[in-house]
């Protein structure tokens, strides 16, 4: 009988390839039946932060309804969008599809705002940003394995975490590297192809998804999609080719025509930029000044007025504000409460001797891990006049 080895892939030469990864910063025997980044992928579905996804707030408090997008199903399209570009253009698909998966991990409960409360209330100690929050639970705030924190990922995967939106900026770096752990990282150059895969489907799928969320429920109207030039495209094709579809099959075809078009954009645009840069290895993409993959002049121009109308149309709706105001007043609370009496927080979230910093920071990770409805049910337990975060209607 031969040896159990992983499947063999046909990869690109500018993919990543997962024989050549520079490993871990705990050394593992190799897997015999997975490669290193199907293993990266498996540790992220394992993990506890990737079930808490489940009830976290992507648009929409993940009360308020069965249907609308929480951090989980929202991961779990963009990994389907970054696995289908990555096939394309023969790259990793484990790769990219884990670095989709694992992207939102350092999101807060109640969406944006909850990062916006947080990064007060910690702005003299270090501040709070989701990217390194994500960086920090894959790498210490996990506790699974018996020999190290987190989940002891490979570097191309750590890296492709740290540059969702391209290298850091120095304060990122700064906040990284504040225990000296990312310094055995590559931070000043550009991700491989799969993670800048992954962070242009994330764009894809909340732009398609959010107009989908956003007309279920009733905040958008589908006549307002005339505004944007793309969905008003879109629109007028469905109505050629199927004059008097009834609401809800025009409101998917029209989802479903943005993802499709907005996807082959980005392959050909990447083909087209790799072709004009000359790219042969991936040394040739990770020393690239700009990013590879990415949206053509045109589509660029045309997501961007459709993010643009989202902000205002969705986003900034009355009904969204007030919900998320009162997301936003009900975690400053349950911070300051928490702050001010270290004893309540869980033994495991304590220790002894802690500087302020170290205590607020234990603080910040404890609530920043939190679900919606646990910090609900916390506040509710802890102050009291706790809000419903229900949708006006």
């Amino acid at each position: 009988m031969s040896a159990i080895r992983p499947a063999p892939r046909v990869l690109a030469p500018y993919a990543t390839d997962p024989a050549a990864s520079r490993g871990r910063r705990f050394t593992e025997p190799r897997s015999a039946t997975r490669t290193a980044f199907q293993r990266d992928r498996d540790r992220v579905i394992h993990a506890a932060a990737f079930r808490r996804l489940t009830h976290k707030t992507q648009v929409f408090i993940t009360t308020d309804g069965d249907h609308y997008r929480s951090r989980l199903t929202h991961s779990l399209e963009v990994a389907q969008i970054a696995r289908s570009i990555a096939r394309v253009l023969q790259l990793d698909e484990d790769l990219a599809e884990a670095l989709a998966l694992a992207h939102d991990f350092g999101h807060t409960p109640f969406g944006h705002e909850g990062e916006n409360v947080l990064a007060e209330k910690m702005a003299a100690h270090g501040g709070f940003d989701h990217n390194v929050q994500a960086y920090r639970i894959v790498t210490s705030l996990e506790r699974r394995y018996a020999h190290y924190d987190g989940l002891n990922l490979t570097f191309e995967m750590l890296e492709g975490l740290i540059k969702h939106n391209g290298p850091p900026t120095p304060e990122v770096a700064a906040a990284l590297n504040t225990d000296g752990a990312a310094a055995d990282l590559d931070l000043d150059h550009q991700a491989g192809l799969e993670a800048q895969v992954a962070a242009l489907s994330d764009d894809i799928a909340y732009d398609a998804h959010d107009v989908d969320d956003g007309l279920r429920s009733g905040i958008l109207r589908i006549e307002r999609l005339d505004e944007v030039e793309l969905t008003r495209q879109i629109r007028a094709e469905v109505a050629a080719e199927a004059p008097g579809l009834d609401p809800s099959r025009l409101h998917h075809e029209i989802v479903r025509r943005l993802l499709t078009r907005m996807i082959e954009d980005v392959i050909l645009e990447t083909v087209r930029r790799m072709s004009a840069a000359g790219v042969a290895v991936t040394a040739d993409v990770i020393a690239h000044p700009d990013p590879l993959v990415g949206f053509s002049p045109q589509m660029r121009k045309q997501e961007s007025e459709l993010h643009d109308f989202l902000a205002g149309a969705l986003y900034s709706a009355p009904e969204v504000l007030a919900v998320r105001a009162e997301a936003g007043r009900a975690l400053s609370e349950l911070f300051d409460t928490f702050a001010a009496d270290p004893s309540l927080l869980p033994d495991t979230w304590r220790r002894e001797g802690d500087s302020e910093a170290q205590r607020l920071r234990r603080t910040c990770d404890y609530i920043a891990g939190m679900t919606d409805r646990f910090a609900l049910s916390e506040h509710q337990r802890l102050i009291g006049n706790t809000p419903s975060l229900a949708m006006p209607r």
